[in-house]
């Protein structure tokens, strides 16, 4: 049986336990064997963590420990998944770049704030993590983030929609599902999730599904490989 830790908490406005509950039921509709934790302490068992076959964080606003980031991304590294969505992954931890770099990007801005109706564009991919859905729309907070040019982007959706600072740019498509490496471990993100009733929308809950199976099948890739780092901790400075 696969297990899998999801550690919820942070700012409440995200509801990291209602939707930490929709994730640990489609997690054991799967088969997985899933601990949930209210404490950042749960990252401080290095080798626990690399006994695990994915790591969920829900967790927004919060301030980690640097061992314990570390120890995340050292059982990543290994092979271990990483999935998550909105502020819960990629506005987890704003002080540790290491998290960011490990991600693939942070949150910095949603234009409009709450209740923002945008249109959620699938990329044409061969990838089986988005295969048969279709465009579809959202009324949410439509995130904008500084994103690591190496993901792989699977859905966008169009900026501007609501007027600031940034409408007289060009538009662009910002990235709202993507995958990434991260040693032999792989990692998975989706902007979508504000809050437990956008995790419920049929569309976001099978991304959700497909990217936690997609990245929890890493750790059995990457049985069969050498790890591609050993033991990165990142930039001098952010260890400071």
């Amino acid at each position: 049986m696969k297990k899998a830790l999801i550690v919820q908490g942070g700012w409440q406005g995200h509801q990291p336990k209602e939707v930490s509950e929709i994730f640990r039921v489609v997690l054991e509709e799967e088969g997985f064997e899933v601990e949930v934790s209210d404490t950042l302490e749960a990252f401080a068992d290095a080798e626990k963590l690399l006994g695990l076959d994915l790591i969920v964080p829900v967790w927004t606003m919060g301030e980690i420990d640097k061992q314990y980031a570390k120890n995340v991304s050292e059982a990543v590294q290994s092979g271990v998944g990483l999935a998550g969505c909105h502020g819960g992954m990629c506005d987890s931890f704003r002080n540790n770049v290491d998290w960011q770099f490990m991600t693939g990007g942070n949150w910095v801005a949603h234009p409009g704030n709450d209740g923002v109706e945008y249109v959620v564009n699938i990329k044409g991919s061969t990838s089986p993590l988005v295969e048969g859905i279709e465009d579809f729309t959202v009324s949410s907070e439509q995130y904008y983030l500084h994103v690591d040019p190496a993901v792989e982007v699977l859905a966008t959706t169009r900026f501007p929609i609501a007027e600031g600072p940034h409408s007289l740019n060009k538009a662009v498509d910002m990235p709202v599902v993507w995958t990434k490496r991260w040693g032999v471990g792989r990692v998975y993100y989706n902007s979508l999730g504000h809050q437990a009733n956008i995790i419920d929308i049929p569309q976001v809950k099978l991304l959700m599904r497909r990217g936690f199976l997609w990245a929890a099948e890493g750790k059995t890739q990457a049985s069969n490989k050498a790890s591609a780092t050993a033991a990165y901790s990142g930039m001098g400075d952010s260890q400071v």
